[in-house]
């Protein structure tokens, strides 16, 4: 069975994401670390989307952060609303080549360099319900279980769907 595995040199290039987005996810995991949040790009959700970087704090709340690497990027977004359904805060996260009025007042907004984040707007709460919370957390542990296992045993990934 031949499978499509991830370069350990660059786990962030899937194939899916530009170099500007990566560096702007980068920047943004590098913030939300220092935060204390824990972090998984692409993160699937019951609904069938991908998040781009979903992020899990030290009290249990989840985040989710939708980068933005262009202004076409954002104008031809509309699933954006959707996410609010699986995280008790959400932002966009994009440089500062992006203009920063384009992104709605009811989600955060984080500016990335790359190299670091900065939470520009903070992001309005809306607490998930327990079961929803349970569920999003058991999907983001899933995949960061999953991710280290295929980093640490590229051969053993057997089937490529659910993270």
């Amino acid at each position: 069975m031949t499978v499509n595995r991830i370069r350990l040199e660059d786990p962030l290039a899937d194939g899916r994401q530009s170099l500007t987005a990566q560096m702007v996810w980068r920047g943004t995991a590098r913030l939300l670390r220092q935060m204390g949040f824990a972090s998984v790009g692409e993160l699937t959700l019951a609904s069938g989307r991908r998040a781009d970087l979903a992020a899990l704090g030290p009290k249990g709340d989840l985040w989710i952060i939708e980068v933005k690497s262009s202004l076409a990027d954002f104008r031809s977004d509309h699933k954006w609303p959707d996410y609010r359904d699986f995280c008790d805060r959400f932002f966009f996260a994009s440089h500062a080549g992006v203009p920063q009025e384009v992104f709605p007042q009811e989600a955060g907004l984080i500016l990335s360099d790359g190299y670091f984040a900065e939470i520009l707007r903070e992001a309005p709460e809306h607490r998930l319900a327990g079961a929803r919370r349970k569920a999003v957390t058991l999907r983001f542990a899933q995949a960061a279980a999953h991710r280290l296992h295929d980093a640490l045993d590229p051969d053993g990934r057997a089937d490529l769907s659910g993270y």
